[in-house]
């Protein structure tokens, strides 16, 4: 794969057989962000887990200290009272079965995260193929389907980022912008880091986290050592 000259540029700063402390990592991928937008600083950690057995699935959420530096356009399917209770909580948009053909038919899809109460799955379900694959739909271990939709909002307006694993067991997980400062990139890497120990599942033999690494959108990424994890 050709990268361009600043890729390039930013690339020979970095030292591709070292394993950066986590501090000083988060120095690195700031001066290795070189685009000309305010990009995304990515965390992808690669486990020893196999996605294929249920019980060694990671799935989860975290709120992070500083939030993403994005703001998150939440979509909120209840009935009655708890529509309200969205409305005011600060959700942007709030609805019910009226909401399906909109995106099954229309492809609506101006939101970020879906958040919906028990009593809204079975219509929420529907959507399955369409918010599937886009990793969209609510899921009681991310706290996406619950009856606290003001918590829920809450959480996720303050920075709430959900982790799982991908088909080849890596977790790929924003924790800010280039513009942050070392010290609030670590704060969130820190937070997501602990969460992700938190969640190592019971039934894995051997190595849990096998490498972790962070990148800005448009750069090359920097190992972190990972053995105090």
């Amino acid at each position: 794969m050709k990268h361009g000259k600043k890729y390039v540029e930013a690339a020979k700063a970095i030292d591709r057989t070292k394993l950066y402390e986590p501090e000083e990592a988060m120095s690195a991928v700031k001066k290795a962000a070189v685009a000309k937008f305010d990009e995304t600083i990515e965390v992808h950690i690669r486990t020893g887990c196999d996605g294929r057995h249920a019980e060694q699935q990671i799935r989860g959420a975290v709120v992070l200290p500083h939030g993403t530096g994005r703001t998150v356009r939440v979509l909120v399917f209840a009935k009655g009272a708890k529509l309200d209770e969205a409305q005011a909580a600060g959700a942007d948009h709030v609805g019910g079965e009226e909401l399906i053909p909109k995106i099954q038919n229309d492809g609506w899809l101006d939101f970020d995260v879906v958040v919906a109460t028990p009593d809204m799955m079975g219509v929420v379900g529907r959507l399955g193929k369409v918010l599937g694959p886009k990793g969209l739909m609510p899921n009681p271990k991310a706290g996406t389907v619950t009856m606290d939709v003001t918590k829920a909002i809450q959480d996720i307006k303050a920075g709430k980022v959900e982790y799982r694993l991908d088909k080849a067991n890596i977790i790929h997980v924003p924790v800010g912008k280039a513009s942050f400062s070392e010290e609030q990139l670590l704060d969130n890497f820190n937070a997501l880091l602990s969460a992700i120990q938190k969640a190592k599942p019971a039934a894995l033999k051997g190595q849990y986290l096998k490498s972790i690494s962070v990148a800005p959108t448009m750069g090359p990424g920097v190992k972190v050592n990972n053995t105090k994890y």
